[in-house]
């Protein structure tokens, strides 16, 4: 089950997102999966993510082949380089802090960095709990798209982070992704 809370009441609030699921598999397993392009290239929106896990180290989301070619029926480029960001702090296989701007989207893109933190805690019998934590304050239209607010919409967006979060569940405990 993933959950969301969402606090504040005006877009100038702080405003944090909290998802979480519980995955059959080891910490180890969900930190490769976040942080190895060769994993994270499969789930959500299969948007290889190279990470730099050192203070100060880059973040850097490509688009894929197929990103590109669904943007190209839709009317639109998207760069090559759709999401960034800097490490803030990287403690495997527990904790992943990280600043992040999606930049598909100028509008998104102008919102600037918001924070990103994976917490990943071993519960026993081969289960983890992995806790997403996005603090989108002043990036009003960035906590709408990652909330999944256009997930059944004809302009897409898709499902957010709940989705993706389900999607590499799903890869890890099935080895198949959702739509796969």
């Amino acid at each position: 089950m993933t959950t969301t809370e969402t606090t504040g009441t005006a877009p100038s609030a702080q405003t944090v997102q909290v998802y979480r699921v519980y995955i059959k598999a080891t910490p180890e397993r969900i930190w490769q999966a976040i942080t190895d392009p060769e994993w994270n290239g499969r789930y959500g929106y299969a948007a290889p993510a190279t990470f730099d896990l050192r203070p100060g180290g880059a973040y850097v989301s490509t688009a894929s082949d197929g990103m590109r070619r669904a943007s190209a029926e839709m009317g639109y480029d998207i760069p090559d380089v759709i999401a960034d960001g800097e490490i803030v702090e990287s403690d495997p296989p527990r904790t992943l802090v990280q600043t992040w701007r999606m930049l598909m989207d100028p509008q998104i893109a102008a919102e600037g960095l918001t924070r990103l933190t994976y917490e990943i805690k071993d519960m026993g019998k081969g289960v983890s709990r992995l806790t997403l934590t996005h603090d989108v304050t002043g990036a009003p239209a960035l906590g709408q798209l990652v909330s999944g607010a256009f997930d059944d919409s004809e302009a897409g967006g898709g499902g957010g982070w709940a989705w993706i979060l389900s999607d590499l569940k799903s890869l890890l405990e099935t080895g198949s992704i959702l739509a796969g």
